[in-house]
């Protein structure tokens, strides 16, 4: 499997980073990251992590500029793309087929391919435009996943919320793991 990650500048650089490091630990997916300037400045002000860190989870890297890059052109084979996090500039540019840079070309490339994009939208609340946006690229294909942590798992600590909402999208793509509790319905007894 095949899989394009890209990592704006939007809060929650982490859902990106546990991402890669999860699907590092996958042999049968292969990695390919592109990380905006922005997002690399998220990931530096957020987390302990360098942005460089960051790409050697990946099995290929691409800078944000780099319009000619093989992911830019529909002969490159993929399985799908994730943006976590997506910030609403990089969705509403999707909506609008506006490819500024390697990873909104690499979104739309995706869409038009037919191959399921992801985007994990940090943003609240929400205009009328960013609404529309987002109704717009469900139409065009994408899913819109803003990361929303559930609690009936009952989560201890953020990186319980983040697994889950890491093993959410990993659901998407069928690909196995044990980030997250499974909703098995409310217990009841009888008596």
């Amino acid at each position: 499997m095949v899989l394009i990650i890209g990592i704006t500048g939007a809060t929650g650089a982490i859902y990106g980073i546990r991402l890669l490091e999860v699907l590092s630990k996958i042999e049968v997916v292969e990695t390919h990251v592109i990380i905006s300037k922005s997002g690399e400045e998220t990931i530096k002000y957020e987390t302990d992590y360098e942005p460089n860190d960051v790409r050697a989870l990946a099995n290929f890297t691409y800078e944000i500029d780099d319009i000619g890059a093989s992911l830019s052109s529909g002969s490159f084979q993929r399985d799908g793309m994730i943006i976590a996090p997506c910030t609403v500039k990089t969705m509403s540019a999707l909506a609008n087929s506006y490819a500024e840079n390697l990873i909104i070309r690499a979104g739309d490339v995706s869409l038009k391919e037919r191959k399921p994009l992801v985007l994990v939208v940090r943003e609240t609340p929400l205009h009328l435009g960013h609404l529309r946006s987002m109704a717009q690229l469900t139409e065009m294909g994408a899913i819109i996943f803003p990361p929303v942590p559930s609690f009936y798992n009952k989560p201890k600590a953020i990186d319980d919320i983040i697994n889950s909402t890491i093993g959410r999208v990993l659901d998407l793509f069928n690909i196995e793991h044990n980030l997250s509790y499974r909703w098995s319905g409310l217990a009841t007894t009888e008596g």
